[in-house]
């Protein structure tokens, strides 16, 4: 038996407009406009599949005045890339996106406080081991959670999953924002992808893309500068024009609508609610730069998100305190700052007072640990054992300093995230270009100095989740010799957990080195080290540093 099934298309400056679909031989069914704006009619269907577009007389200047186009529904949850059709699903006389159920959904995900986020790019987590052409699906994902979950990794961060051009890219110049990318898999995949993040107490982040869009992306095609800059938002800044953007000054005086507002907040919710997503990392904020804006959009990606954590991340580059909260509109910043200092500090550039700026970025403004997500790589810049490779530093020497650059992101103020393959040392060049594949290799962790450093990363997590000081808000940094590049912090909370971490960021190893200032209250024991009980005394605490080493001390 048939239904009635509505289609809407918001078109409030054009003047005609009409649907066609497999269901009327694409033949024209008129639409009806609204004072609202919208267009309008109704379809009779049976349950089915079905593929649709809309024709419009356009407004976009690239076209002719008037001239009649047909684009592919901006709202649509499921396109077909190579016919550019819309697809509409019907079951039980409703419009369906799929019929995935919901299985762990009262599963307990951890608070933003305590996250270990892992960056990861869908086709180039996977795929299978000995095939460099194969790209990953969600599916294979899935195949790899217990690792993750092995690793101690608690949050993964999505490079873009709306439905890009072309089967490879790193997906920031998204066309069809309510699609997911289908060269991933279909939409209950990405379903499954999540409720299995969740089962493991995994919480799951996409990147959002509200600066701009790719050149075919409906809305350019329907009235280009009602919903965008006629001109580039930044004319001074060219190299940070990435694609047509949103226009969140428009204001439609009529409708009483922003039109980029309306449709990028219909966007977040419905990822919210649709894909039971716990996070945004907004990209491009800088170029954004509507803070009025920022502070709606993350309002409505938490309005129906009950009473689970939910994580809103800027991408501010260079990052800045003022961007997030109390005062600014998102909870927290990439934190390119901490990789900008403490790269050069792990091969060989020593600068203290830079140091002490980023593992306390209380220094730069930022009022809590959850303000910052630390890191030191992400898709955008080079891997460690990248960095200390074109420094010609190589072998065991590369894989001591990714150590101690692990030791200092995990034990730092702020929220720690890793770019995949980070923890056993992948160290491929980052892809010159966002269509060339870069599948990380799994069969580096065969060999045992990656093995290594796999364990050292997944201990220190470890550390770090049962160590309520080192997710707490307080360092202090109380011995300082940048004579000898050699200094050390202690991480505390109220509660009494104390750490201390030692660093060493020369080149000379020292045996019985004076720590002063060694907190003498208590009894210490060396992390990874026996089980002996350390006590300092008033000149410190003596101990055996090498060269490019961080030790670590916790309180008994």
């Amino acid at each position: 038996m048939a239904s009635s099934i509505e289609f809407e298309l918001f078109a409030p400056r054009n003047k005609q407009a009409a649907l066609i679909g497999s269901f009327s031989n694409w033949e024209n069914i008129p639409m009806d406009k609204g004072e609202d704006g919208y267009f309008r009619t109704k379809v009779d269907l049976e349950d089915g599949v079905y593929e649709y577009k809309y024709r419009i007389q356009t407004k976009s200047p690239q076209f002719a005045e008037d001239e009649w186009i047909d684009v592919i529904d901006p709202y649509a949850t499921d396109v077909d890339e190579e016919k550019h059709h819309g697809i509409v699903r019907v079951k039980g006389g409703d419009r369906i996106i799929d019929t995935y159920v919901w299985q762990h959904d009262d599963t307990f995900l951890p608070p933003n406080q305590e996250l270990i986020i892992y960056e990861m790019h869908i086709a180039d987590f996977t795929g299978g081991d000995m095939d460099a052409d194969k790209k990953g699906k969600y599916v294979d994902a899935i195949a790899k959670l217990d690792y993750l979950r092995d690793l101690g990794i608690n949050a993964v961060e999505l490079m873009p999953v709306n439905e890009y051009p072309g089967d490879y890219s790193w997906g920031y110049k998204v066309r069809h924002f309510f699609a997911t990318e289908s060269s991933y898999g279909s939409t209950e995949d990405l379903k499954r992808f999540i409720d299995e993040c969740h089962a493991r107490g995994i919480r799951v982040f996409m990147d959002g893309i509200y600066n701009h869009t790719d050149e075919e992306c409906p809305l350019m095609l329907i009235d280009r500068n009602y919903w965008y800059y006629e001109h580039m938002h930044y004319p001074e800044d060219p190299q940070n024009h990435w694609g047509p953007e949103f226009n969140y000054d428009n204001y439609d005086e009529k409708l009483d609508v922003k039109p980029a507002w309306k449709y990028v907040g219909d966007v977040v919710r419905f990822w919210v609610q649709e894909y039971h997503i716990d996070g945004i990392r907004f990209d491009a904020v800088r170029q954004l730069a509507n803070f009025e804006f920022l502070e709606w959009l993350a309002h409505q990606s938490k309005k129906n998100t009950a009473n689970k954590p939910f994580y809103n991340i800027a991408e501010h580059i260079p990052d800045t305190s003022q961007i997030t909260t109390p005062e600014g509109p998102l909870d927290a910043c990439w934190h390119e700052s901490f990789r900008y200092f403490v790269m050069p500090g792990i091969c060989g550039d020593f600068d203290l007072e830079n140091l002490k700026q980023v593992l306390d970025p209380k220094r730069q403004g930022y009022a809590t640990a959850y303000n910052v997500v630390n890191y030191l790589s992400t898709h955008d810049r080079q891997r460690t054992l990248r960095e200390l490779g074109d420094r010609g530093i190589f072998d065991d020497a590369a894989f001591t300093r990714a150590k101690l650059g692990a030791a200092l992101l995990m034990t730092a103020m702020g929220i720690p995230m890793l770019w995949m393959g980070e923890e056993f040392g992948e160290h491929k060049r980052k892809s010159e270009s966002v269509t060339q594949p870069k599948k990380i290799a799994w069969l580096l962790l065969e060999q045992q100095e990656n093995k290594d450093l796999f364990t050292y990363y997944q201990q220190l997590i470890a550390l770090r989740k049962e160590s309520v000081a080192i997710q707490s808000d307080n360092i202090e940094f109380f011995h300082e010799n940048p004579e000898d590049k050699i200094f050390a912090y202690v991480r505390w909370h109220e509660a009494g957990d104390r750490v201390v971490v030692v660093v060493n960021m020369g080149d000379r190893t020292f045996d019985n080195y004076i720590v002063s200032h060694f907190p003498t209250d208590g009894t210490w024991q060396e992390w990874q080290g026996s089980n002996e009980s350390l006590t300092a005394n008033e000149e410190g605490l003596a101990i055996n540093l090498a060269a490019y080493e961080a030790k670590i001390f916790t309180s008994k």
